[in-house]
């Protein structure tokens, strides 16, 4: 007997594979569950693979999704704790791990969360050998070094959030500060995410006017509009919010959600994200920090080099230092 389903539809094709931008998003906490959103609510991605280790909180999260389908375009959902599902994947996301707690630095977390890593990047490697890794754990410069390791991908598939974030929130408070929509005022924040992160005062500019060129103190101690605050703000802006909430969230799920439409839409669009930087000026460390990069289908394509100031050259590499420091102690 012929089911409703063979009456209403009669089947004309094989199935299709995979849609071609399916991302998985690994950790279903509140920055994992952030960034499904953002992928799903922004048609970024047609198919969403969730993966955690809990099975209750996986089947929770996928109906509720699901029962939203209507108003998503009609995405493709799967949700378990078996990396199969993962299978055919151009982006994983990556933001399981333990969660940064209120008054602890982001470094504080290295070792318990590259031990999360170990169960997880072999596994996505296994079921999508040409994947982009997109890692968001903290701390995130060194989680990407560590899941670059462990992949066996080229430099240029391992990417991490970075300062995507930290320059986002910079932009905010310039805007703030001059009364300016947010995407008005260009400015970058490069190295570390977390508190050796460079602000990039020579460039910022609003409408290709430097802010240097009116006040040559920007940025500086000795400035009296005291503009270096909005870097301090910046520093601690996830702890205020971890403060305020319990955990940071919305923005972060944004800003991969933009990183992955700038992978997947082959934008070759420029973005703060963690990469490679040997030999990038003049660093001499094996690490992975921020800095202006092209991203597109093949991941990271370029690095643009800015012209930086001595300065903020030295706190560059006081940033590399750091995280080789800290790496050094790393067990694999």
């Amino acid at each position: 007997m012929s089911s409703t389903k063979d009456s209403l539809v009669r089947e004309v094709a094989e199935k299709l594979p995979s849609s071609g931008n399916k991302i998985t998003v690994v950790g279903i906490g509140a920055v994992g569950m952030a960034c499904a959103f953002s992928v799903l609510t922004q048609n970024v991605s047609s198919e969403v693979c969730l993966i955690d280790c809990i099975p209750d909180k996986l089947a929770g999260e996928l109906m509720d999704l699901q029962h939203g389908s209507n108003f998503l375009k009609n995405p493709k959902l799967s949700a378990g704790t078996d990396y199969s599902l993962t299978v055919g994947s151009r982006i994983c996301i990556v933001t399981a791990g333990a969660r940064q707690r209120e008054g602890e630095s982001r470094l504080d977390l290295v070792q318990r969360n590259t031990d999360i890593l170990k169960g997880i990047i072999p596994k996505l490697v296994q079921y999508s050998p040409n994947t982009i890794l997109l890692m968001v754990a903290n701390p995130v410069d060194i989680m990407t070094y560590v899941a670059w390791k462990l992949s066996g991908l080229p430099k240029n598939r391992v990417i991490g959030s970075g300062t995507n974030l930290d320059s986002s929130r910079f932009r905010f408070l310039m805007s703030q500060k001059l009364d300016l929509a947010p995407t008005s005022c260009h400015g970058w924040i490069i190295g570390e995410h977390g508190d050796s992160s460079v602000p990039v005062w020579s460039g910022v500019n609003i409408a290709g006017v430097r802010l240097r060129e009116i006040n040559p103190a920007v940025g500086t101690p000795e400035d009296p509009e005291k503009w270096n605050e909005l870097h301090k703000m910046v520093v601690d802006s996830a702890y205020e919010v971890i403060k305020l909430k319990g955990y940071t969230s919305w923005a972060i799920g944004l800003s991969c959600a933009d990183l992955a439409s700038a992978i997947l839409r082959n934008e070759s669009s420029v973005h703060a994200v963690s990469t490679s930087v040997i030999g990038e000026h003049s660093i001499d460390k094996d690490v992975f920090l921020s800095l202006p990069c092209v991203l597109n289908a093949n991941g990271v394509t370029h690095i643009v080099k800015q012209i930086l100031t001595p300065t903020e050259i030295s706190q560059l590499h006081k940033s590399a230092n750091l995280m080789h420091e800290v790496q050094t102690g790393l067990k694999f």
